[in-house]
């Protein structure tokens, strides 16, 4: 089915919805990893995103949406110059990511706070994204719905503890899927919820004693 996004494309700044619009919806994401705007940042662009990101802009709607500037905020057109007088690290280097990866695909590592993080993602047109690797664990998070992220123990019982936690809080969960490394080993879910979760239920999972870290990721589509 094509919707009429697909044929006008995203309300962005321009001039490309795979180049600037995705590429700021994939900053989005990630900045939601650390808890907010990145003090350090290693920027990584594979294919196309490495030949042509320049003149398209993606370099600045990945900083831009690293600092919490929507795909349609003017000041994504300053954002290198913004994030230069925040006093932001942030470093863009081209690599190649294999012949498996999509065309526009970059691989974003993170600090803020004493916490660190790693997401790759692609930009796959008409400002539509997918995350396909976590810390490691691989993914598929569209940013079409508010999304918890978490790692935890691969203990009895815990996605059925942690679904209780959201059902008393009243969010639905659209998708849940989990992935581990090993049996017993620490375990990663991603789970797609129809409403916006309270930091209240974030904190809520985190208190569990086998939960690593969760953080929440902000719907990004339109």
């Amino acid at each position: 089915m094509v919707s009429l996004l697909d044929i006008i494309g995203p309300v962005m700044v321009g001039p490309s919805s795979s180049h600037t619009a995705g590429a700021c919806r994939l900053g989005l994401l990630a900045r939601c990893l650390v808890g907010g705007t990145p003090e350090k940042a290693h920027i990584e662009l594979h294919g196309s995103f490495a030949r042509t990101g320049e003149g398209h802009g993606t370099n600045k709607a990945l900083v831009g949406g690293l600092m919490g500037f929507r795909p349609d905020d003017e000041r994504l057109r300053t954002a290198l110059e913004i994030m230069e007088r925040e006093g932001l690290d942030y470093q863009f280097e081209k690599t190649s990511l294999g012949d498996d990866a999509h065309p526009n695909t970059v691989r974003i590592t993170l600090e803020r706070g004493g916490r660190s993080s790693q997401m790759v993602g692609a930009s796959l047109g008409a400002g539509r994204v997918l995350v396909t690797e976590i810390d490691g664990y691989p993914v598929e998070v569209s940013g079409n719905l508010q999304t918890i992220v978490l790692v935890a123990n691969d203990v009895k019982g815990s996605v059925a503890r942690i679904a209780g936690i959201l059902a008393d809080a009243n969010v639905n969960i659209a998708t849940l899927k989990l992935s581990r490394k090993e049996r017993g080993g620490d375990a990663f879910m991603v789970i797609e919820v129809d409403e916006q979760p309270r930091e209240a239920v974030r904190d809520a999972i985190r208190t569990l004693p086998w939960v690593t870290w969760a953080f929440r990721l902000d719907k990004v589509s339109a």
